[in-house]
């Protein structure tokens, strides 16, 4: 039997309430990346060049500590993972957890949170993180998208 997880990154809330009504939804568990140095509101200010988050974003190769992992990948099927949209993409830390675990023969499945921007070319950055990992675009949900609308995107992928 297939066994699913969402993983999910949160920095306000927002993709936490997506992941848990899509893991409730699809009866998979749930793992939050946390970041090692959790964020503060300052490191989150998108506006100032200089913070934590900005300049994060803007190099490529930043990799934030995570502050736990996945016991055992080898246990899931489909990995849902799903983020806020920073930048027009996924943020760094979920990158660093891309490439934290071997994901040969799994599919990921990205999922996003924005109030406009689209998921962009998160799951192709992602697919070349994940080595051997069958990667999907993706989509972007709206912060009100109800468990129904989840639970039947999810589906096509289960």
């Amino acid at each position: 039997m297939a066994k699913y997880l969402v993983a999910y990154f949160s920095a306000s809330g927002v993709t936490k309430k997506l992941a848990i009504n899509l893991a409730e939804s699809i009866g998979a568990e749930i793992f939050e990346i946390v970041p090692k140095q959790l964020y503060t509101r300052s490191d989150l200010n998108w506006i100032n060049p200089k913070s934590r988050s900005s300049l994060e974003m803007k190099d490529r190769t930043s990799r934030p500590p995570i502050a736990s992992i996945v016991e055992d990948m080898n246990e899931y099927d489909v990995i849902f993972i799903g983020f806020p949209i920073w930048w027009y993409r996924e943020p760094s830390i979920i990158d660093t957890f891309a490439e934290a675990y071997d994901f040969s023969g799994k599919k990921i499945v990205p999922f996003a949170t924005s109030g406009t921007s689209g998921i962009g070319d998160s799951g192709k950055n992602i697919a070349e993180l994940a080595k051997n990992a069958a990667v999907e675009e993706g989509k972007r949900f709206k912060a009100r998208a109800s468990r129904e609308e989840l639970k039947e995107w999810a589906e096509k992928y289960l």
